[in-house]
């Protein structure tokens, strides 16, 4: 399909930059979306971080802040669809601020319950102030076809052929890139879940707040409008407003994280030690401090709550150790350590007794074998998290998943001999790729004789779906949460 005739010379910019007879009125949402997509596009910016602050600077609250949010995440999630169906509504390629636009206007066409109008007359307006007259021609051209069909109707058009092309299909129709819908395959084991796998990773998650215990509470969450979450008994939901608003999390007695991030972390505290005393906990690459936060907590107050009986049974039913989930004798001390400066401020900020220090985990500074308790939280690409960081699908790089694994062994194995005989480290990333996950640790304890692998399982007793074992592996489309991966791993003694 072609769009020709009143798009102007240039194919956007054209020769004519004159305003038009009548002055569009400046619409502060999707300029702020506008805004947001054109940084991403331009300098890399992260949608998450700029736009709280655009629509804070810029004063958008409530419907007109609802729209910005969905208009910006939406486009950016929706990219690698949008694209293609822009290019074959258009015989040249457009210029990037653009094409930018035309992005958010077929977002509203095809995903928004925007009327087409709207969608359209919105979208003109806004390059008819930002960019020029004759890119508003041709912006209008190209809306106009993309609306002539559905969603629906244009995926089999601009998408390769399901039966011949499987990954292919669903990457241009669920907008995200063939290696990550690859990998997702490889990590579920089939295209069974694949399709509501890929639809949670483009719906907007509520967000998720921890009650740190000892600080605040679940209870406290409710009463500034928050509801009890699914599985963490430290979590709640926030399904509207600013988290930042409400009075525990300004104070940094409660927080926003993931609800898999919880209870990886509380996974850890679960597996029974023996010992006597205060424990000595590591967080080796802590930064920017949400499970030490959580760590932090539980170590000053020794609370491990939220487990019923059952879950206390079969959890030592399933270790041969008495008694199960039982908190850690005398209470805990906690280190954490990142290796960048700015990220280590960020979880002295977070934690209150925690001693925190800049360390490299590769090169600990810490000695050998003395560790009760160990939680790796190693870098990684993050393909967990896509629903929150809307860009990152399009930012992320297969290439660096090999260098990305050498740091991920080597972190591993520096976490393994921080840890005395009879103790556990939990290695935990954001990613779901095999080759961050089972394969590092396979590697890992294969060529040691001093590592047992629990089995993750019996100390989340309250989530389902978690895998075969004995890894754990949390997803959008079961859990509601990021696609957390854990390994829990003993030291011999």
């Amino acid at each position: 399909m072609n769009t020709r005739g009143d798009q102007g010379a240039g194919g956007g910019r054209g020769g004519s930059r004159t305003r038009g007879p009548r002055k569009p009125a400046r619409d502060h949402a999707r300029n702020a979306a506008f805004d947001v997509v054109r940084a991403v596009d331009e300098r890399d910016a992260y949608a998450n971080l700029l736009l709280p602050r655009l629509l804070r600077e810029r004063g958008i609250k409530g419907r007109d802040a609802a729209l910005a949010t969905e208009l910006a995440y939406g486009t950016l999630r929706g990219l690698g669809t949008y694209d293609a169906i822009i290019e074959m509504c258009s015989d040249r390629a457009p210029d990037p601020d653009v094409r930018d636009a035309l992005r958010l206007g077929a977002h509203q066409l095809l995903r928004m319950r925007v009327p087409p109008h709207a969608a359209v007359g919105t979208t003109v307006d806004l390059v008819r102030l930002r960019i020029g007259q004759g890119a508003a021609k041709f912006v209008n051209a190209v809306l106009r076809k993309i609306g002539s069909r559905t969603i629906e109707e244009w995926v089999p058009i601009v998408a390769p052929d399901p039966a011949h092309d499987p990954v292919g299909h669903l990457a241009v129709a669920y907008g995200h890139p063939r290696w990550i819908v690859s990998a997702f395959r490889d990590a579920l084991g089939g295209d069974a879940e694949m399709t509501d796998l890929l639809e949670a990773d483009n719906a907007r998650p509520l967000v998720t707040l921890v009650a740190r215990p000892g600080r605040s509470s679940v209870a406290e969450l409710e009463d500034a409008g928050a509801l009890p979450a699914r599985y963490s008994p430290y979590a709640a939901y926030l399904r509207e407003g600013d988290p930042g608003q409400i009075e525990a999390v300004a104070e940094t007695r409660a927080a926003v994280q993931d609800e898999a991030s919880q209870l990886v972390a509380l996974a850890l505290t679960r597996v029974p030690i023996k010992g006597d005393g205060d424990e000595l906990w590591l967080d080796m690459c802590a930064g920017p401090g949400g499970k030490a936060g959580l760590l932090d907590a539980i170590a000053t107050h020794g609370d491990l709550e939220g487990l019923s009986g059952e879950a206390r049974r079969r959890g030592a039913g399933a270790t041969g150790l008495e008694p199960a989930f039982e908190a850690f004798p005398g209470g805990a001390r906690l280190l954490a350590a990142d290796v960048q400066y700015h990220r280590a401020r960020l979880v002295w900020q977070t934690t209150r007794d925690a001693p925190v220090i800049t360390a490299d985990g590769t090169e600990p500074a810490w000695r050998q074998g003395v560790f009760d308790r160990v939680m790796l939280d190693a870098p990684c690409t993050g393909l967990g998290a896509l629903r929150r960081r809307p860009e990152a699908r399009w930012r992320r790089d297969p290439s660096g998943i090999a260098e990305l694994g050498k740091l991920q062994r080597r972190l591993l194995a520096t976490a393994l001999d921080a840890v005395r005989p009879g103790g556990v480290v939990a290695y935990v990333t954001c990613s779901p790729h095999l080759a961050e996950t089972r394969v590092v640790v396979g590697d890992v304890i294969g060529r040691r004789d001093d590592v047992e692998q629990l089995d993750a399982r019996d100390y989340l007793p309250e989530v389902e779906g978690l895998g075969d074992g004995p890894h754990a592996q949390f997803w959008p489309h079961r859990h509601g949460t990021d696609a957390m991966f854990l390994t829990l791993l003993r030291k011999r003694s």
